[in-house]
């Protein structure tokens, strides 16, 4: 696939071969800034780059200058129906603009967002939802397709192109996985503007975690995406840890601690699920550190003599369990042989004493 192009929204590139950025979405009242920013500098300390806030009214987009001065990271106004609203935030500092200029209003409506965005220099980012969908297309393809959405996708996009405007990212989405991934695909063969990735209305737990990461997962691996956003009903804060994991897992950044284990089987002789659980969870606030400091390592508790010392050695720190044993391992070299009551303690000092 082509390189898409590039566009900034404050200090962070979007496209042009960056690295995927994390977005998320505040769901305070714009309006309360102090709020706001409180939870703000929350999702920037677990590895938040970008930040989206609800402008539904002008107090809200007054109140936006204050969370824009305060804010660790650069905060994007999303704007429905007022184009009015989209003027008075960037006339706030938005660093970017979220518009459908499908529910903006009249041509010169979107033309005065785009020539203002223009002025100030910001991207805005136009985004398409499979409910809606424009009428026309419905008729057309018989319904929600991928086909509708990447058509009304780059219908936008040529839309706001044809004004002059250029700095665009786009987003589409649906709350169909497979369709989702469908229509991201096509739109990335047909056009090299960035594209913000994300699995709309996903829902609320286990399912919806499943859901958006099925989703966003495919894509990262096909290469599609320049920033992201896992949407999910609730605390943003696990959006942000969510999308920092998978990141990881796709290989597309290495921050914090990738954790792994064996599954155990017969062969295990000392409890590794109770052993890699206690691990793993003492180790987070050592990850979100180094997340935050753009560092990385991996660490591995492996339950026997069959994958174990060679997983163990391919980690930057891990332990290889025996007949209740382990073995630690740094950076390929075996440390030493401990009990199994001493693993985790031993194995958290040798991290901490060596990162």
């Amino acid at each position: 696939m082509t390189q898409t192009r590039q566009v900034f929204c404050g200090n962070v590139p979007i496209g042009g071969g960056a690295p995927v950025s994390i977005q998320s979405m505040t769901n305070t009242d714009t309006r309360d800034a102090a709020a706001t920013l409180e939870q703000i500098k929350r999702l920037a300390d677990a590895g938040c780059q970008i930040i989206r806030c609800a402008v539904p009214d002008m107090e809200a987009a007054k109140s936006f200058g204050k969370i824009k001065a305060g804010s660790p990271i650069p905060v994007v106004a999303d704007i429905h129906f007022d184009y009015r609203l989209a003027l008075a935030a960037m006339e706030n500092g938005a660093d970017k603009i979220r518009i459908n200029p499908g529910n903006i209003g009249s041509e010169d409506r979107v033309a005065a967002v785009l020539e203002k965005a223009k002025a100030c220099g910001i991207p805005v980012r136009i985004g398409v939802n499979s409910g809606s969908l424009e009428k026309d297309l419905l008729k057309k393809y018989g319904g929600v397709t991928a086909q509708a959405l990447c058509e009304s996708a780059l219908n936008a996009a040529a839309y706001a192109q044809s004004f002059g405007f250029e700095d665009i990212v786009v987003s589409l989405k649906s709350s169909d996985v497979a369709m989702n991934h469908e229509a991201h695909k096509l739109f990335r063969e047909q056009s090299d503007l960035p594209m913000h990735i994300g699995l709309t209305e996903s829902g609320v737990g286990r399912m919806a975690e499943l859901k958006s990461t099925a989703a966003l997962g495919a894509l990262l691996l096909d290469g599609i995406g320049d920033t992201m956003r896992i949407s999910l009903t609730g605390d943003p804060l696990r959006e942000v840890l969510l999308a920092r994991d998978l990141l990881t897992a796709c290989g597309k950044r290495r921050m914090g601690i990738d954790f792994v284990s064996c599954p155990t089987c017969g062969r295990t002789q000392v409890d590794l699920p109770m052993i890699a659980a206690r691990v793993e969870e003492a180790l987070q606030p050592l990850s979100a550190k180094l997340a935050a400091e753009g560092k990385f390592i991996k660490v591995a508790v492996m339950g026997c003599a069959v994958n174990g010392p060679g997983e163990a050695r391919e980690a930057d720190f891990g332990v290889a369990c025996g007949k209740g044993t382990g073995l630690l391992i740094a950076k390929g070299e075996q440390i030493r042989n401990v009990p199994e009551e001493e693993i985790i303690p031993q194995l958290l000092s040798l991290i901490e004493q060596n990162v």
